[in-house]
């Protein structure tokens, strides 16, 4: 495997960690900061911001075998830049400036990753939802996120390569969870009647990203745990393996929430992996309890 990466956020890093360096072809950052403290650690790192086509990545992509794109939608293009389609501001960044080149070009590309989001099938009142069910979007991140998946299609249908779409539930893993909000102080148990959640450690991310790309697979498959919980009763849980008393219960209709925090509570599914699992690839975490048990460390020592 010849790896390019865009974006190397925190799901795509820890893919990346599970490589070995000659694996790597590339990842981008957005800063030199950033990318000067991954070439300090052994990997090869390109600057992109979507404002242009980035230095060094268009012979990068020519060498690459598999490439994951892990960069949201939602960047305005800078004036000029050559647009169109799904890729009209706000757009892909990547398709911006790159989809001709993977489309036509890159010889030695076999297989392309692109990290979506569950938000894509947007609220069913706590029905079950597979990749079978529509999507309808509510926000307009979901809803910029289902054009970029149909760009993407787009792109390999053209290049002839399989594309995996993984669509991601809420991301946590080392230095993002529970634990870390509980000793932040920020850990809040909202209780909405009803709503549950979907949740996948960023092990399995990186997991069946692994199981995909070496087996060249494609397709939708849903990249998230076994059981949709209340967010409340994840709290009490890490509270409880913490030893300390959670915090108390908030009125969901009581509660003073940022617009994007209330948009996630407007909506409400449980989401199968029943494909993902079909394919082969079994859960390290399939439930947060197993998920936080594995991350005792940020658990705060006693004050």
């Amino acid at each position: 495997m010849h790896l390019f990466v865009f974006g190397h956020g925190y799901s795509a890093a820890h893919f990346v960690e599970t490589l070995s360096r000659d694996s790597v072809q590339g990842v981008t950052v957005r800063s030199p900061e950033k990318a000067a403290r991954l070439a300090a650690h052994g990997l090869r790192p390109f600057v992109y911001d979507g404002t242009g086509p980035g230095e060094g990545i268009a012979p990068a992509l020519n060498r690459a075998t598999h490439l994951l794109v892990s960069v949201p939608p939602g960047h305005e293009a800078p004036p000029g830049a050559a647009v169109g389609g799904a890729n009209q501001p706000p757009g892909d960044p990547v398709l911006r400036w790159h989809a001709d080149t993977i489309a036509h070009a890159c010889p030695a590309l076999e297989w392309i990753g692109y990290l979506s989001t569950v938000g894509v099938y947007g609220d069913h009142d706590g029905a079950l939802v597979d990749e079978e069910s529509a999507p309808k979007p509510v926000s307009a991140r979901s809803r910029e996120r289902v054009a970029a998946e149909e760009a993407w299609a787009r792109v390999a249908e053209t290049r002839r390569v399989p594309l995996a779409t993984l669509r991601l539930s809420g991301i946590y893993g080392p230095g993002r969870n529970s634990f870390v909000n509980l000793a932040k102080g920020t850990a809040k148990r909202l209780v909405k009647p009803g709503q549950v959640f979907n949740r996948i450690h960023v092990a399995d991310i990186a997991g069946a990203l692994a199981f995909l790309a070496e087996r060249r697979l494609g397709g939708v498959f849903n990249v998230t745990d076994d059981e949709p919980a209340p967010p409340q009763d994840v709290v009490a849980h890490a509270a409880a393996m913490a030893g300390i008393a959670p915090p108390p219960e908030i009125p969901f209709d009581a509660a003073t929430l940022t617009p994007m925090a209330r948009s996630f509570y407007g909506e409400n599914k449980r989401v199968s992996n029943a494909r993902l699992k079909a394919a082969g690839y079994a859960l390290r975490y399939p439930t947060f309890r197993e998920g936080l048990a594995s991350l005792t460390e940020d658990i705060a020592p006693p004050a």
